[in-house]
């Protein structure tokens, strides 16, 4: 079967799923293969639920009519992704980096909402999956889409750009994340910077935080519309769309804003200094398409993070940043250092251990139990991982559950605390009651 001729059973089911346990009356069910499942296995079960058709790439599963054979089944879901998403003529804003990426996507998601039809990556599917089922999401009449992307290899982001075809992109960080697949912070610069260079030899527009002496270099060769802060701008010869500074971050950061018609004053409710580029970028891309500069305003402040990023929560009689969806060494120094200038006593860290650093995993564990040693606490958790390999003086506990129940030991009072870790320390746990 064509794409073409796939695409119209598409138009009339344009519902898809991957899970038959999600599955709902009328969708397609596409038959994923991983490591330890087989979706064909599934197909008959699925259309059994309710499934319209079954898409398949063993035919031995196959059982009539309603299931499409075809040569692979998720190379044939992205090449319908990239079907539809070529009706569109529209932008298309890609966003990648090491920190920030999720909650830059939100930001500028709210503000473009203010203007457009704005059509947005859910929650975290940036993925080789995540992505395509993203953009056959994207209905009819749609305006503007923002599509997150994630990596921890190289040559994954350009990948990506072959069925997302982004006019648009911007790169929040290079930071030390996903250092195992990527083999360095080289590696990093290079595999994130795919995005830029696919922008760069298509016409595409780049929009590139100054702060980072590496992001205007690669972003070479294409429409740029830089934004940072005023000490970077002050620093450099770049001409800025959109700069700023930190008013206060206590409880929640505040935002002097230039470049938006006059000096905007930003209330938001995020938590920590290092969300200023974040802010400043939703600000830049809000300015470039044209989203009225009170709207802009209003549309981040009334922006509320979630699903445990840099929340700030209260628990029991204590108050809590609740920062537990992903932890690297740029993001956990960033938080840490931020939560030990905020005021308060009694202050508790819990930190779980960090992912898919490879070979830089003890020495950069080690870099950040030196850090913690240098501010006072009323008590410090390391949780699970390469914590548990090194030494230091803190209390080390195997997992979120032992974290948790220690914590409850504690009654702590009129206290603050930070929780942070890697996802699959699944630190949130630790506040469960």
């Amino acid at each position: 079967m064509t794409i073409e001729a796939l695409y119209e059973i598409y138009l009339a089911h344009p519902s898809i799923q991957t899970d038959t346990r999600k599955l709902k009356q009328g969708d397609l069910f596409f038959a994923l293969k991983g490591d330890q499942f087989n979706g064909n296995s599934f197909a008959n079960a699925a259309l059994e639920t309710g499934a319209a058709f079954a898409i398949i790439d063993e035919p031995e599963y196959h059982t009539g009519n309603r299931t499409i054979v075809v040569s692979n089944v998720l190379e044939t879901l992205q090449a319908l992704a990239l079907h539809h998403r070529r009706q569109f003529n529209i932008p298309f804003l890609a966003i990648t980096g090491s920190n920030g990426k999720t909650t830059t996507k939100e930001l500028i998601h709210t503000v473009l909402s203010r203007k457009f039809r704005t059509s947005t990556t859910e929650g975290n599917l940036n993925n080789h999956i995540g992505i395509p089922l993203t953009l056959l999401k994207i209905p009819a009449g749609t305006e503007m889409a923002v599509i997150e992307m994630g990596a921890n290899h190289q040559h994954e982001i350009e990948s990506y750009c072959l069925y997302t075809e982004p006019t648009h992109g911007l790169i929040t960080n290079l930071g030390k994340a996903h250092l195992e697949g990527f083999g360095g912070v080289e590696g990093v610069r290079k595999g994130k910077g795919e995005l830029f260079a696919y922008l760069r030899s298509h016409g595409g527009t780049t929009f590139v935080f100054g702060d980072d002496p590496w992001l205007p270099v690669m972003a070479s060769g294409t429409e740029t519309v830089l934004y940072g802060s005023e000490t970077a701008e002050a620093a450099t010869s770049l001409d800025f769309s959109v700069s700023g500074h930190v008013i206060q971050s206590e409880p929640f950061l505040e935002v002097a804003a230039r470049g938006i018609t006059s000096v905007h004053s930003i209330r938001t409710q995020l938590v920590g200094a290092y969300n200023l580029p974040n802010v400043l970028a939703a600000v830049a891309v809000g300015k470039f398409f044209g989203v009225p500069g009170i709207d802009i305003v209003a549309a981040i402040a009334g922006y509320k993070p979630e699903n445990s990023r840099s929340q700030l929560v209260h628990w029991q009689n204590n108050q809590v940043i609740l920062d537990a969806y992903n932890a690297n060494p740029s993001s956990m120094r960033a938080a840490i250092e931020n939560f030990a200038h905020l005021p308060g006593n009694n202050k508790v860290l819990l930190l779980g251990a960090m992912a898919e650093l490879g070979e830089e995993s003890l020495r950069e564990h080690e870099n950040i139990v030196s850090l913690i040693a240098g501010y006072p606490w009323k008590a410090v958790v390391l949780v699970g991982g390469d914590f548990g390999r090194i030494g230091h003086p803190f209390l080390q506990l195997s997992d979120s559950e032992a974290a948790r129940d220690w914590l409850k030991t504690q009654q702590l009072s009129n206290s603050f605390l930070l929780v942070k870790g890697s996802r699959s320390m699944r630190m949130e746990k630790v506040l469960a009651e």
